[in-house]
Order: C-alpha cells, then sequence, then structure tokens
C-alpha cells in the first residue's frame, strides 16, 4: 500500500490519466460531486462519505466499490491530514473484457444487487494486482502487454468478492443493469429537458412499475430524483467556474423557477447557491472536478 501511494501521489486534485487504459487516479483535498461511471474504486489514503440517492455510505482506505451504472453523487472527502491527501485509483468496467472471464470462473460469495455501492475490504491478491497494474506507468513500453492481463487479474479478484454479481450483471447485454443504463444514459444527455417515464420505460422493455423499481434498486433514486441530481451537481460546478448569477445558472440547468432550484441547492448541499459557491472558491476547491 506504500508504494501504490506514493504512485498515486502524482496525481492533480481531479481524476488524471495514467497513460494505461481505462485507468485513472486521483489526490484531493475537498468535496466529491460528481457522475460516477461504472468503474472499480479502490480507496488507498483518507476517507470518503457519498450519498447516493438515499443512501449515505463511507468509504476508507483498502476498501473498494463497484458503480454499475452512472450515478450522479455528492459528498465530502476526508485526507489524514496535511501532508496525506484522500488518494483513490479506479479502473473504468469494460463489459466485454468481464464477460470474457465470466466461461471459466468459479463462483465464490455474491452480493445482491440492493446492496450496491457497499464498501468490501481489498485481500491481498488485489493489492498486489493494483500495484503491479500502476507500476507500468514507467514502463510504458511492457503496458501494451501487461496491462490488459493484470486487468483481468483485477476483475478475475472482484469476481471472486462479494460484489462479483455485479459485475456479472454489468457483463450481460439482456440484464437490468444494461436495461436501466440505456435510461440514465438518455436522461444524462437530456438532463436540462422535462421528460415522461412512460417513453424511458419503453425504451428499457420494461413496464411503468417494473421500470421505476429496477432504476431505483440500481442508482438508488427515481427517475426525477436522478435528474435534478445531475441538474444540481452541474450547477454547482457552474457556480464555481462561470462567471453568471445564481439564477441564470437555474435556467442554464433546466430549472424554470429560480426559487426552487434555490430550495433543492440548499437541501442537498446545506445553504443557498452564492453562499456555497463563495465557501468553495478558494484555490483547492477551483481544482475539483
Amino acid at each position: 500500500m506504500d508504494e501504490l501511494r506514493s504512485i498515486v501521489m502524482r496525481a492533480q486534485n481531479k481524476w488524471t490519466d495514467t497513460g494505461l487504459a481505462r485507468v485513472a487516479m486521483v489526490r484531493a483535498e475537498a468535496c466529491a460531486n460528481q457522475v460516477y461511471q461504472p468503474m472499480l474504486h479502490l480507496v488507498l489514503q483518507g476517507s470518503k462519505k457519498l450519498t447516493i440517492g438515499d443512501q449515505v455510505i463511507e468509504y476508507s482506505p483498502n476498501t473498494y466499490f463497484v458503480v454499475p451504472v452512472d450515478v450522479p453523487a455528492t459528498g465530502e472527502i476526508y485526507p489524514n491530514g496535511p501532508d496525506e491527501p484522500y488518494l483513490a485509483i479506479s479502473l473504468t468496467l469494460n463489459p466485454c473484457v468481464i464477460a470474457t472471464l465470466l466461461a471459466d470462473e468459479v463462483k465464490s460469495a455474491e452480493q445482491s444487487i440492493a446492496n450496491r455501492f457497499s464498501p468490501v475490504m481489498a485481500p491481498v491478491e488485489l493489492i498486489d494486482a493494483w500495484l503491479r497494474m500502476m507500476r507500468l506507468m514507467d514502463r510504458p513500453n511492457e503496458a501494451a502487454v501487461l496491462a490488459p492481463m493484470i486487468e483481468r487479474e483485477i476483475l478475475f479478484r472482484v469476481l471472486q468478492g462479494p460484489l462479483g454479481s455485479l459485475l456479472r450483471e454489468i457483463a450481460r447485454p439482456d440484464g437490468r443493469l444494461e436495461q436501466v443504463r440505456r435510461a440514465t444514459q438518455w436522461i444524462r444527455e437530456h438532463y436540462t429537458e422535462p421528460f415522461r417515464v412512460e417513453p424511458l420505460a419503453a425504451m428499457t422493455d420494461m413496464s411503468i412499475a417494473a421500470f421505476y423499481r429496477h432504476f431505483k434498486a440500481i442508482t438508488g433514486m427515481t427517475p426525477i430524483q436522478y435528474q435534478k441530481r445531475l441538474r444540481l451537481i452541474r450547477a454547482r460546478w457552474l457556480l464555481l467556474f462561470d462567471p453568471r448569477d445564481a439564477a441564470s445558472i437555474a435556467f442554464t440547468v433546466g430549472y424554470e423557477s429560480a426559487s426552487q432550484f434555490s430550495r433543492e441547492y440548499a437541501r442537498l448541499f446545506g445553504m443557498p447557491p452564492v453562499r456555497d459557491a463563495a465557501r468553495f472558491k478558494s484555490p483547492v476547491a477551483a481544482a475539483s472536478p
């Protein structure tokens, strides 16, 4: 873990490209508001608390979790100290790579999709595979051959653990995760627009009742809550980096009422937009995604 941390200390205060396919790293000291794409996420140092829908989940060092679909999350990061920032690495999940592992896998203990986003202690074998992967940042001539092999080993270790069922579901082209993923992708692309649930349910080949049930089971939110969370996270980013006033930003992200925007923003982030933006407009916050 010490060697892994020393490598990831090279990261910026945002998700940083490593030069390895689908692998990113982060060194952070501020908030953790973003839309998480399907990924495997390993915490190396510090901790974070994420709110996903109505769930509040805490992640500590040496734990990993799986994000099965695009999910907007808000939260806070807690460094260990001034010289020990939050450190983490991630692997964007490729369903095709996972699928190649399923034919010969030996199934171990599984976890229900209902327990998505749960943290799991990383076994030494998984840490070892991650270390060998990150060492390849300094060995680009070897990375082309070895990185795909180590990626498969990392995924194999997760498949054998408590979150293996999530990876198996991600690899299913006709599974519920894939159906819900179509809807989340559409909402992300059209988050500023009003929508009706019926067409989304049809898009996923589910009844309206089944769509609601599976969407919330997988994302932790209803479709409308999901859209609102996307709007508010985008609005917070704009408040930090865009010179326009809060009302203009509210309309930009899809709100028809500035007062409604202010109420919902304060409910999610704890204070009205202008006060919140002033609190985060600092060199540390300005580097956060």
